[in-house]
């Protein structure tokens, strides 16, 4: 597979509600340093993840996922998103994260409902918009088994507003899945998603295609070093199927990723040229049943 003729469309493409987007996506964590998430990391360099957006631009992505929260020291993914693509091209897709917010010295906040409102207004601010495409309820691990009606109603209001378009839900189960869409329709489900994915988030992932709703998985490169990036040993089954391929173990995730199913969208994010193409790339990587086998029980 070469990466010279890389392009997001390869992977075909899926609907958020009335927007259409290609299958390979961006995401902007990595773009402010090697963390967005560690105040003391240093930060990127500022033309170099700027040209790497345009990049992406260039070839083919044209949906972004993002949050006021990545940033770090100097640097914020969403001013960096605004300088580098505004104006936005019409095609492009821009979607955040609320409920889950940092304060200026980086220590995290969980906002309330009527706080909602601030946290998209921020977002739309930093960016230079006035209504958000995509706008995913970040649901924090204390509610995991509790009661989102609340916060995705306040959503729900916003969008009715105006101040958003389409509604999501992230680091969900299939019971916040259900209560949210008896409040408003759900375009996605954005949870952790790799090889080696457990049974019922193999399952939530079937049952979002089944309703038709995308499924967009984060950290499907890092798996188990998340936020710190793909820092274990490599499995053996992945290497070898990049072996096989000539390609690299990160190409091999995000192939098998999208493998899943036409509603699963992939958002790498990198603050690498060289990176950015290969996983754009990705997507026009073909894996055989034997590979999926494989792949499907690594060690």
């Amino acid at each position: 597979m070469t990466t010279e003729t890389a392009n997001a469309a390869a992977a075909c493409t899926w609907n958020l509600g009335d927007l259409t987007v290609n299958r390979v996506g961006f995401g902007a964590m990595r773009l402010t340093g090697s963390t967005a998430f560690d105040p003391g990391t240093p930060p990127s360099d500022r033309e170099r993840s700027i040209s790497v957006l345009r990049h992406a631009i260039e070839l083919g992505v044209n949906h972004i996922d993002t949050a006021a929260y990545y940033f770090s020291s100097l640097r914020s993914a969403n001013e960096l998103i605004n300088r580098a693509l505004a104006p936005y091209p019409d095609d492009l897709v821009i979607a955040t994260k609320v409920w889950a917010g940092r304060d200026p010295s980086g220590a995290w906040q969980w906002a309330a409902p009527g706080q909602l409102r601030g946290q998209v207004e921020e977002n739309l601010r930093q960016l230079g918009r006035d209504h958000m495409d995509v706008v995913n309820l970040r649901v924090p691990p204390s509610r995991r088994t509790g009661s989102i009606a609340d916060h995705f109603g306040a959503l729900a209001d916003l969008r009715d507003a105006g101040l958003i378009r389409h509604l999501g839900i992230s680091n969900a189960t299939p019971e916040h899945l259900a209560e949210a869409r008896a409040i408003a329709p759900v375009v996605c489900v954005q949870n952790s998603y790799g090889v080696g994915a457990p049974a019922d988030e193999q399952e939530f992932l079937r049952s979002c295609g089944e309703q038709g709703i995308a499924f967009v998985p984060f950290f499907a490169v890092a798996g188990s070093g998340r936020e710190a990036g793909a820092v274990a040993a490599e499995d053996e089954a992945v290497l070898a199927v990049a072996r096989a391929h000539g390609v690299t173990p990160a190409q091999v995730r995000l192939a098998w990723t999208l493998h899943q199913g036409p509603h699963v969208l992939a958002i790498p994010g990198t603050g690498n040229p060289d990176h950015l193409v290969e996983n754009v790339a990705a997507g026009a990587l073909r894996l055989s049943d034997d590979d999926m086998a494989r792949l499907q029980s690594p060690r």
